[in-house]
């Protein structure tokens, strides 16, 4: 038997742009008459995907349509998509902050979200008393709320400054409390989103180790939203992808961040880019990473040069712009970056077509991400993306009888020996 612990129904979640409600008492009387004759609200009947790259002619948009998924007990669930793609919006609806047009929501036990910086937080008053607060809002008692307050405050790193009011607090410590309250409170669900980019990376890496905690020690059900997908990949055990408002793909996490980041391609290292990628300066086409002399269909092994494509069309002032990657593994940390502007290869009004080549041998068997820029005077970013590309260098050729299998480092160059 399932034990299912948040149940998603069919829910939907409509907006007029620019508007509370429906923007006309005479729309809303309307919907009000239609709901007491237990009638279709009539407004349900229109609208447009929410696309945000693209001009409609409606003015109702639909930010969620028709999500359905089940959750049980336990399970880390990564949602992923990109921005506009109503992540935010529907873990509003799972934590009650706003209620769906349609469907419903079913909980099987306490729910504690981190949807943005102090969420919940009285300004006035202090660090101390906000976890009571908070801790109340959760449906905490006063006892069980003192019973953790040590462990909450030596977690936050927040000690020197519990008592003092937390409109004096910087955003990263607003948000170290924020999730040592919700962590410490011991909710059946745990709602996390992209919240925790704004902390420093120590405090990173104890949220996701606490996290982990909650779900393998404690069976409880995660529900985390980050576009930093070695994170996803290394906390995750099922991803949900997200485009336009709709779920697109549900299975394991690999394969979620595989789809996620194939983007309008079926393949992985082949990503072309659409509308949203058209902006004043540029318009960034596609990137494809490839074996040499080979397509982005063939596996990246660790005995061939990769090649690294990208096709991107410069509309003014390409003197003084460079393309800029920063290579990650698969746990998130930086490994190098690289940039045409260490080959003196210079970019042209137009029609740019680069190719940059990794020597065979040289990247270890693993997980790659890329970060992408468009730098302006070599120091102001125009354009950045955090894992843009994904990629995976498989292990190549070896003799029967010789090691199988990962060496340590992300990097194994292939130096040249001599005897003296």
């Amino acid at each position: 038997m399932k034990d299912v612990i948040l149940k998603v129904e069919n829910i939907s979640k409509q907006y007029r742009l620019g508007l509370v409600g429906t923007g006309t008492l005479m729309h809303d009387i309307n919907r009000w008459w239609y709901k007491i004759r237990g009638k279709e609200d009539p407004y349900l009947k229109i609208g447009e995907t929410n696309d945000r790259a693209t001009k409609g002619q409606s003015d109702y948009v639909w930010a969620l349509k028709d999500i359905n998924f089940e959750i049980e007990r336990g399970e880390v669930v990564g949602i992923i998509g990109k921005n506009g793609a109503g992540k935010s919006t529907l873990l509003k609806l799972l934590s009650r902050v706003t209620a769906p047009t349609t469907g419903s929501v079913k909980f099987g036990g306490r729910v504690a979200s981190l949807l943005e910086v102090g969420t919940g937080f009285n300004g006035e008053m202090t660090g101390k008393e906000n976890i009571y607060l908070n801790g109340a809002i959760l449906g905490m008692t006063k006892k069980e709320i003192t019973s953790k307050l040590d462990e909450i405050i030596e977690f936050s790193g927040c000690e020197r400054y519990i008592d003092t009011p937390v409109k004096r607090y910087s955003s990263g410590m607003y948000v170290r409390l924020a999730f040592a309250v919700a962590a410490f409170l011991e909710p059946e669900i745990l709602i996390v989103d992209e919240v925790l980019a704004v902390g420093d990376a120590e405090f990173q890496k104890k949220a996701i180790g606490k996290m982990q905690d909650i779900s393998k020690k404690g069976g409880r059900t995660v529900l985390f939203v980050s576009h930093n997908m070695a994170a996803v990949k290394s906390f995750c055990t099922r991803g949900i992808v997200m485009e336009q408002g709709q779920v697109v793909y549900d299975g394991s996490i690999v394969s979620a961040v595989s789809n996620y980041l194939s983007g309008e391609s079926e393949s992985l290292n082949h990503k072309k880019f659409g509308p949203d990628y058209d902006f004043e300066y540029f318009k960034l086409h596609e990137i494809f990473i490839n074996p040499k002399s080979r397509t982005a269909d063939d596996a990246l092994d660790e005995d061939h040069e990769i090649e690294i494509n990208t096709k991107i069309f410069i509309k003014k002032n390409a003197e003084r712009l460079h393309l800029t990657y920063v290579l990650k593994g698969d746990d998130g940390s930086a490994l190098f970056t690289f940039s045409n502007v260490s080959s003196n290869l210079k970019l042209i009004n137009g029609e740019n077509n680069l190719k940059c080549i990794f020597p065979k041998g040289f990247l270890n068997i693993g997980n790659y991400f890329m970060d992408f820029f468009l730098i302006e005077d070599s120091k102001r970013s125009l354009f950045s993306e955090s894992d843009i590309m994904s990629f995976t260098v498989q292990e190549g050729f070896r003799e029967i009888g010789s090691w199988l299998g990962k060496e340590p480092g992300f990097i194994k160059p292939i130096f040249k020996w001599e005897e003296i």
